[in-house]
């Protein structure tokens, strides 16, 4: 039985784009002269101290298995494609078209990343610095050339000759079958792979034997679009051409029969369209959440809304989970989302603050902490340059470091009354030290009157008479009222992060 890095109650994950990553590397610090790329068994113990200094528990190496080559036909043979391509990077060679690594060919670890040894050089490494490593699984759909699609076409949801000229797109023929394109059913097929039949039986079998054999050489998966295998969305998109239901849900029969050999295996579900519940009560240990994406961008004046204690609970009182822990998985960014400087307009600092400060697993996409703006499309081999942003840098240097404090990974979370405009929300969070987190989700400036809430009966005596409140960003020091209350200002869009204690030379 393997063993597996368990992560903690509120894990910091590190999202690494693969194959781009060890591209840059290799262009950062050489390779010899016949051109060969770095792989993951390469990568150097500087880099990998790089990547644990910044506090990280876990490690996602987005899109090691081996790739389609035909995907990365059809990904040069898409005009609109390969405008976003060069749209992303102006350089762009043919090779640097590599195919989506959710067109998987085969849960191998492909050869230009250094196949399963490098794999497990990196995991070894990894386990080192006491960081878990999680990898990709893609249970909806497999690429168009992946063995499967000639040897259990049974296994696939199937069309007739009629589809392929009614449905143009999203159907196709492989050695004499008509098989459906994958698909989410609000969007156009993904004309690069094939549409998986999560009812079949041998199917299901199949998808437990390839997971088990993921388990063995990572800590936990990231299972892309979890929720198009649960039996009522996967009904509602392919109705009768899917057969019967069977009588257990996809996830659960899935997951008890990996945990069932591999106990501390995590799995991590993206969902969408409010499925997250359901998906945590079928066995998932993490949910995005992205609602809370939304709000932040979109909406942010209801963000106060969103942070209900039903919503976003602390760590011992989280509905509905056996281990009582936190059970959303946040972001501000990731692969499949626009950078946070282009997506938040400038206020991706203060959602930095909101995201990282709240209970529940945070995700950072490789490049966030240096403030890039080019999201690169996953079917590409290689970042285009980018400069450094010297002031994310800095603030991000600053927040990872609050981040360490235990108040953050398995501290008590409270929201905490505000007297003043509606635009200021703000919220506790109390381990070995104790922290006032405010936003002003506005774009006025606002000033405010805020009581912090412990989880110690709401006893704030300690911050009285004699306490001293600083905030970490801007080292201002306040001093709290006779009742506890901090009085602050905030400019539009702003936001404090402020260490409470009694001023005492313990303290500070």
């Amino acid at each position: 039985m393997t063993a597996h890095r368990p992560l903690p109650a509120s894990p910091l994950i590190y999202e690494i784009n693969t194959w781009p990553w060890l591209a840059e590397l290799t262009a950062r610090l050489g390779s010899d002269e016949a051109g060969v790329a770095m792989t993951l068994g390469d990568v150097d113990d500087e880099t990998w101290d790089g990547i644990a200094a910044g506090g990280f528990d876990a490690v996602w190496l987005m899109g090691v298995w081996r790739r389609s080559p035909a995907g990365a036909a059809i990904a040069r043979a898409d005009d609109p494609l390969m405008e976003w391509f060069t749209g992303a990077l102006p350089d762009l060679r043919d090779d640097d078209v590599v195919g989506s690594p959710y067109a998987v060919r085969e849960y191998v670890v492909d050869e230009h990343l250094g196949g399963p040894e490098g794999l497990a050089q990196a995991r070894r490494a990894l386990a080192d610095r006491g960081l878990a490593l999680i990898l990709d699984f893609v249970p909806n759909h497999v690429a168009t050339d992946h063995a499967w699609a000639t040897a259990h076409r049974t296994w696939f949801v199937g069309g007739d000759h009629a589809d392929l000229t009614e449905q143009a797109g999203s159907f196709t023929e492989i050695a004499g079958h008509i098989i459906a394109h994958g698909r989410d059913p609000y969007f156009p097929a993904w004309t690069d792979v094939l549409q998986l039949n999560s009812f079949h039986p041998d199917l299901r079998a199949a998808q437990i034997a390839t997971l088990r054999s993921i388990a063995q050489q990572c800590d936990g998966v990231r299972c892309d679009m979890a929720m198009l295998m649960m039996t009522d969305v996967f009904a509602g998109t392919w109705g009768e051409r899917a057969g019967p239901a069977p009588d257990t849900d996809f996830w659960p029969a899935v997951i008890n029969a990996v945990r069932a050999e591999h106990p501390g295996f995590t799995f991590i579900a993206e969902a969408y369209w409010g499925t997250e519940a359901a998906l945590i009560d079928q066995g998932f240990d993490l949910c995005y959440d992205k609602s809370f994406y939304d709000t932040l961008r979109d909406d942010p004046g209801s963000l106060h809304r969103h942070l209900g204690p039903d919503d976003h609970p602390g760590p011992d009182d989280h509905p509905g989970t056996d281990d009582a822990r936190p059970t959303m998985l946040r972001f501000i960014e990731n692969h499949d989302e626009p950078r946070a400087p282009v997506a938040f307009d400038g206020r991706d600092r203060q959602a930095a603050v909101a995201f990282l400060t709240l209970p529940g697993a945070r995700l950072i996409h490789q490049g966030q902490v240096t403030g890039r703006r080019t999201r690169l499309p996953v079917q590409l081999g290689r970042m285009p340059d980018e400069p450094v942003d010297p002031d994310r840098a800095l603030f991000y240097r600053a927040l990872l470091d609050v981040l360490r404090d235990d108040a953050f990974g398995s501290g008590a979370y409270r929201l905490c009354e505000v007297a003043g405009p509606d635009g200021v929300i703000c919220w506790t969070r109390s381990g070995r030290h104790r922290w006032t987190i405010a936003l002003n989700v506005s774009g006025t400036a606002a000033a405010a009157h805020v009581v912090p809430a412990w989880d110690t009966g709401d006893d704030v005596s300690f911050l009285a008479p004699r306490a001293r409140v600083v905030d970490v960003f801007t080292g201002q020091r306040l001093q709290a009222d006779a009742d506890g209350g901090i009085g602050l200002s905030l400019s539009p869009w702003g936001w404090s992060v402020l260490r409470c204690g009694t001023g005492g030379p313990d303290v500070w």
